[in-house]
This record gives C-alpha cells, structure tokens and sequence, in this order.
C-alpha cells in the first residue's frame, strides 16, 4: 500500500513538471505579445514608409485657395521723362497705390495655402501658408498666426525649415527682392539686412510696427538637423503691391 501511495505521488509530481512549464510559457507570450506589439507595428509602419515604392500624398492636408492674380499690384511712379514740365509751379502727384476690399476675397484660414513666396536669387520658391503649423510647414512656409498677412500694413512673420523650403536663405543679400503672389494680389519686398539671433530674442520682430515689413526666419546654422538654439532673420521692406482696406 505504501509504494501505491509513494508512485501516485510521484505521478502528480510528473505532471507538474510538464505543465508547470507549459503555463509559464503561455503567461511569458501573452504578455511578450501584449508589449511588443505596438511597438513591432509602429517600426513595420515606418519601414513601409522607407521602403514602400508608393508615393505618400499629403495634398489632401490642407486647403488650397491660391488663384494666381495678373495684374499689376501698384501704378508705377511716372519717370522722370514722363512727368509733366508744363506747370512748374505744381508739384507731381505720388502714385497711387492699388487698394482692394477685404470683402472681395477669401480672407485665408488657418492652414490654408494662399499664395506663394519667391526669391529668385535664393532659389526659393515655396508655398505660402496662413499659419506656421508643422502642416503648413512639412509642405511650405508660413505665416506665423500672430503676425499679418501682405497688404495689412503691419510686420508679417514668416517660418520655413532651414533644411527644405528656407534652405536657399543663405544666400540672401541686401537689394534682393522677395515676392510674394497671393489670392488677391502680388507683393514685392527688398532685402535690407541679415541677423542671427537666439530662438528666445524677442526683440528679433516687432509685431506692433505701425508699417508693412516682412521679416523671414529659420533654425541656424543652416543643413543641421532638429531644432537648434539659433534663428537667421532676413528684414525685408515694401517695395510694391495692394493695399487692403480692412474698412471695405
């Protein structure tokens, strides 16, 4: 009797020993399963992104209300050739600047593109954004929501990443000119000075400026990936363009 007792005990012993094991094992996956995948997801995503022979589209993003305008933005100055000599006591009459009615077109929204800004000598040529979101960034430059857009008669504020569509800033000089064609006019600016300043300088940019300037910025130094402690500032002054009456 007592060996049948012992060989029983040792037999449930046995069965112990085999699925014992078989449990850990069960528990171990599930919860390998439960970490790990998300994680194994998340890089199968990217790897497709990297190796994936599709073209990804993020034209969809964002609206698009750019419609190209034509026609001249200001009446040019008469030349000195031109200008009247009959009455020499009468002063000339300055130009007159082209005004349009904030009523007559789409006032841009947040994350709209609405025109685009060009500097030839830089080799930019970049879609304009109202907003400076990473949106409106990955596909362009924008306008910082603070600031105005062309035309208002304020400072307007404008970031691009130093590494795609604000590259070509390092070539700016002083005399070149920025263009910018929105939806309701086009725009010319000249470059007057070049600055590096750090990221925390407020003093970079005077958003209360009672007249029209456009000042350009990005990460410094130029070609370094991820944000640095730096921004390059491009200071531009009206040249040409329409005026918006804001009271229309």
């Amino acid at each position: 009797m007592r060996k049948k007792h012992h060989s029983h005990k040792n037999s449930l012993y046995g069965k112990d020993l085999v699925i014992l094991p078989i449990v850990f094992c069960v528990i171990i996956y599930t919860i390998c399963a439960v970490v790990l995948i998300p994680s194994v997801n998340s890089y199968a995503s990217i790897a497709g992104k990297f190796f994936s022979d599709k073209k990804h589209d993020i034209s969809n993003e964002y609206v698009n209300i750019f419609v190209p305008v034509d026609e001249p933005s200001e009446v040019d100055e008469p030349s000195e050739e031109k200008k009247d000599t009959s009455s020499p006591s009468s002063p000339a009459k300055p130009a007159q600047k082209k005004t349009v009615s904030i009523s007559s077109f789409t006032f841009p929204s947040y994350n709209n593109q609405f025109g685009e800004l060009i500097i030839e000598d830089c080799q930019i040529n970049a879609k304009l954004f109202f907003g400076d979101s990473n949106m409106a960034l990955r596909n362009g430059v924008g306008i910082y929501y603070g600031s105005f857009i062309p035309g208002y008669g304020k400072t307007i504020l404008v970031a691009g990443h130093n590494n795609t569509y604000f590259n070509g800033l390092k070539y700016a000089q002083k005399g070149q000119i920025i263009k910018i064609r929105t939806n309701y006019g086009n725009y010319k600016y000249e470059i007057t000075d070049m600055q590096v300043k750090d990221k925390s300088d407020r003093s970079a940019y005077d958003l209360s400026a009672d007249k029209e300037n456009l000042i350009l910025y990005t990460c410094y130094p130029f070609d370094e990936l991820g944000l640095t402690p730096n921004r390059f500032f491009v200071y531009a002054k009206f040249v040409s363009g329409p005026v918006i009456d804001k009271k229309s």
